[in-house]
């Protein structure tokens, strides 16, 4: 029987969560894509489909409870097990502390560590009952240290390293293994590109991270014998100074 794979923040083909679709859908799984925008996870499903892949897409709002109701709803309609949920959804900005508002700094947070909550809520008990599954979560370099202008970035993302670790100390004795990777730099994806393409120039070849590469990472993670599992990864490009 087909397992599926459910990506949050899946965006555009060329973006971090649409690699990893692709990756999973090339791995034989069924795979859900969703995202704030259906016409970017439509994008990825068409992606797969052009591949020989299975996939559909929804619009989600991680910070909804209401929009991930529908999506475990849907997942639960399809009779086929839950391999892994992957929370990629995320938002980053620069904002000068000094300026910073108590309503932006509610949202970045949102987004970044309570919908990883709510999704988490929804999916361990599901992956418990079965005893195996991955969950996996996207991380970044304000998840390690804070930086002048991005306080509420870091505070958010330190929050959700912390919410991993508590998950997968708490779940990986009942067969779950849930992870975080850190993406340590600029990703090569449709955002940057579109946004700090002279920026990714001067980079130069591979100084940045490719969102393909940053996939197979996570395939890798969801491959691993339980005898043992990587409960944090960090990934950067060979040129980032850390």
């Amino acid at each position: 029987m087909m397992e599926t794979i459910l990506v949050l923040g899946a965006g555009t083909p060329d973006g971090v969560g649409g690699a990893i679709a692709l990756r999973f859908a090339k791995g034989g799984y069924h795979v859900l894509v969703t995202g704030r925008t259906l016409q970017k996870v439509e994008a990825t499903r068409a992606a797969i489909a052009a591949q020989g892949g299975s996939a559909e897409a929804m619009s989600c709002d991680v910070t909804s409870q209401q929009d991930l109701d529908a999506v475990f709803d849907a997942l639960a309609g399809k009779e086929m097990p839950l391999a892994s949920v992957v929370y990629n959804a995320g938002n980053n900005a620069p904002v000068a502390f000094e300026t910073l508002t108590a309503e932006q700094f509610e949202s970045y947070w949102r987004v970044c560590c309570l919908g990883g909550f709510l999704a988490a809520k929804h999916a361990m008990p599901l992956l418990a009952r079965q005893g195996r599954g991955t969950m996996l979560f996207t991380g970044a370099s304000a998840s390690l240290r804070g930086k002048p202008n991005f306080a509420h970035f870091s505070a958010a993302k330190g929050a959700l390293r912390n919410l991993v670790q508590a998950l997968a100390r708490e779940y990986g004795p009942k067969g779950v293994h849930v992870a975080h990777i850190i993406v340590d730099g600029v990703v090569n994806g449709d955002q940057v590109k579109s946004r700090f393409g002279d920026y990714l120039d001067k980079l130069g070849e591979d100084g940045a991270l490719d969102p393909a590469a940053i996939a197979e990472a996570f395939w890798m993670i969801h491959s691993q014998p339980r005898s043992a599992w990587t409960q944090e990864l960090d990934l950067r490009p060979f040129k980032e100074a850390w």
